[in-house]
């Protein structure tokens, strides 16, 4: 079986996540600094949304700075967080054109004011937008994310009247539904830029089943084309989760 709609049409993820990778030295390549590889970056994103879009995809997710970025030389950051503040105000009026609607996963608080009210304002000004789903992941980690729904869950075992009990009631699905992830649809496909061949703790509960595609394209020069052929590839791959070949239908 590949992944076909019974019309014979190669059928889309829904969730596409896409890890960006390759500003920095696409913008050496350049001569250039590495703020330009992320300009350009930035760029490419906007592209990628109408893109996907156009195709059908129904959610992006975009890792676009994780807990560990912050780890980089402050003026990166710096530069990074001017960006977004800057970027997403004029990107509103094409995500309201094309029906986006602008998410986030992750921890923003932490992000300078002038960010943090630029990401407040998209999510609060494209509510309504039903097309597709932006999901920016910023300081967003897999690991984090895992550890904040165990601490929930333990508040809430605690909070029963036998916590023994609730404990060995937890399902996966269960935990899933106290993650940041919870109104999220499962992550379909995974894309990477840029030649690693690693996930960056980027949706580690939904990689579980979540098919994975590499490419050595850096993130600036990322085409309609590149996306296409990770779609292809999605397309012909078999889904067993966990099954036969013949036991999938």
């Amino acid at each position: 079986m590949t992944t076909s709609t019974p019309m014979g049409k190669p059928a889309l993820p829904k969730h596409v996540g896409i890890i960006m990778d390759g500003n920095g030295r696409w913008a050496k390549a350049q001569g250039s600094a590495r703020l330009e590889g992320h300009q350009k970056g930035a760029e490419v994103a906007r592209d990628v949304v109408k893109w996907a879009r156009n195709i059908g995809i129904r959610q992006l997710s975009l890792y676009a700075f994780s807990t560990e970025n912050w780890d980089r030389p402050k003026l990166e950051v710096r530069g990074l967080m001017s960006l977004l503040a800057m970027m997403l105000p004029r990107s509103l009026p094409d995500m309201q054109q094309n029906g986006i609607r602008f998410r986030v996963l992750g921890d923003i608080a932490p992000l300078p004011g002038s960010a943090r009210r630029a990401v407040e304002k998209a999510c609060a000004e494209t509510a309504a937008n039903t097309d597709l789903d932006l999901i920016l992941c910023l300081n967003y980690g897999g690991q984090q994310e895992i550890l904040a729904a165990v601490k929930d869950v333990m508040r809430w075992a605690l909070q029963q009247p036998d916590c023994d009990q609730a404990l060995n009631s937890l399902t996966p699905e269960t935990f899933r539904s106290m993650m940041w992830r919870h109104d999220v649809a499962p992550l379909d496909l995974m894309i990477r830029t840029g030649g690693e061949k690693r996930i960056s703790n980027f949706h580690l509960w939904d990689a579980a089943y979540a098919e994975l595609y590499f490419t050595d394209v850096l993130w600036p020069d990322f085409c309609e084309q590149d996306l296409q052929a990770a779609l292809s590839e999605y397309a012909g791959r078999e889904r067993r989760f966990g099954l036969t070949s013949e036991q999938v239908i």
